[in-house]
């Protein structure tokens, strides 16, 4: 008996899983069509249900920075696997991935290991509430934390390509604690510490957004950030779930050299497995329990599957430290696509820094929440859908960024600069 294709997986999926999807933006809801599935993927190539075979440029939403299926992180999950899937108790791999992290990020002095991103920036809020006995946060619109009701307030990600830039079932309560603010603008982060005073908890963000699209933030802003939450005594957080061991070994704040208070990550420290975690300076963390007040906990909490393919992709980057090469394919990418358009007489901007990318069809520089709107969504998902005919796999998205990996050089990224470009021609 064959294999069931997409269209048969999708039609038994939406009889049982809400929208047929696990994770909304997985539903071409913004770009129209249904969704395919994927039996097996290697380096930067999926294989769909249908036995199409895909250059991703998705890559798992992040964490697949050495590609598909990596024989060393294979090797690694193999071999843990035969010691067991999970002990409900501390495990050496824990131990080992803490120091990996430590030493690779410049402002974690301990480090709470959990399961998802949303786990970790979740967690992070609480224990800034919890260190600093305030209970308002500050975020930026479009920049996601994850779906924690303190944080799913001009959410960006899926939320925004929904039309729902909140969420049904946050109470309005927890949404008054919550400050929203444009993301690059200096004058409205004063003013909001101006209207709150000694009330901010902290501020969180993402350092390079990649949630309302990639957006990176205006020259001096970080650092800007990091004088005013000192000020105002909050703690300035980090959510480089996406951008830590992305950008850089250090992740933003190595590249930018800001030292946040917390950093939440995710995604890359798994190797493709459920990951998250959270840490930063040490008398911060020690009030986490066991040692003080602020309760978090979960069962699968350092999970040795996960650890064993989080340090052997953390060791993999520590040894090919593959950044330049990454960021050359992200500029030949970016080109490519700038050329076609410029010749096919589109406008469109291509932030990109090292490994991230997005491509927003307007003729003003993509800044914020606001100007990521004023891309032209139906273009891009034409543009989706033109990819996807000649072999590429963007994600489904006006509003998400790109992820290249080392295994998109050589052929794959010649085949993809390529089909991206024939898509824009043909717009």
């Amino acid at each position: 008996m064959s294999s069931p294709n997409s269209e048969a997986l999708f039609h038994r999926a939406k009889q049982l899983i809400p929208g047929g999807v696990n994770s909304p933006v997985r539903a071409f809801r913004s770009v129209g069509g249904a969704p395919f599935f994927v039996k097996a993927a290697r380096g930067a190539t999926l294989i769909t249900a249908d036995d199409r075979e895909l250059i991703d440029f998705v890559g798992t939403w992040g964490p697949a920075i050495h590609g598909h299926n990596h024989p060393v992180i294979k090797a690694a999950i193999a071999a843990a696997l035969e010691k067991g899937t999970s002990f409900g108790t501390p495990n050496p791999s824990e131990v080992e991935m803490a120091e990996l992290i430590v030493r690779f990020v410049p402002s974690i002095q301990k480090v709470r290991m959990c399961n998802s991103g949303t786990e970790a920036t979740m967690s992070a809020i609480r224990l800034a509430r919890g260190f600093t006995k305030r209970d308002k946060i500050i975020k930026f619109s479009g920049c996601y934390h994850g779906h924690s009701d303190s944080l799913l307030i001009k959410a960006g990600s899926g939320a925004l390509t929904h039309g729902n830039p909140d969420s049904a079932g946050v109470p309005a309560a927890f949404a008054r604690e919550t400050v929203v603010l444009p993301y690059n603008d200096r004058a409205a982060l004063e003013a909001a510490f101006a209207a709150n005073p000694g009330q901010v908890a902290g501020v969180i963000l993402e350092p390079y957004c990649g949630n309302v699209g990639f957006i990176m933030p205006d020259d001096g802003y970080l650092a800007f950030l990091r004088r005013v939450t000192a000020q105002h005594g909050a703690l300035l957080i980090f959510d480089e779930v996406m951008t830590g061991f992305r950008i850089a070994r250090g992740g933003v704040q190595e590249r930018e050299n800001v030292v946040p208070d917390l950093t939440c990550l995710g995604k890359i420290i798994g190797g493709g497995l459920p990951v998250g975690a959270f840490g930063g300076r040490a008398e911060i963390m020690d009030l986490l329990a066991p040692l003080g007040p602020v309760y978090q906990a979960g069962t699968l909490s350092g999970n040795p599957l996960a650890m064993a393919a989080g340090i052997a992709a953390l060791k993999l980057l520590d040894e090919l430290n593959p950044y330049a090469r990454l960021d050359a394919l992200g500029r030949r990418l970016r080109d490519a696509v700038r050329s076609a358009a410029k010749a096919k007489g589109l406008p469109v901007q291509v932030p990109q820094c090292g490994s991230m990318f997005s491509i927003f069809f307007t003729s003003a520089p993509v800044r914020d929440y606001d100007t990521a709107l004023k891309g032209d969504a139906k273009l891009f998902g034409r543009f989706f859908h033109g990819c996807l005919e000649r072999g590429v796999y963007l994600a489904p998205s006006a509003y998400e960024a790109g992820f290249l990996s080392t295994a998109h050089e050589g052929a794959a990224i010649d085949r993809a600069c390529e089909a991206l470009a024939e898509a824009i021609r043909d717009l």
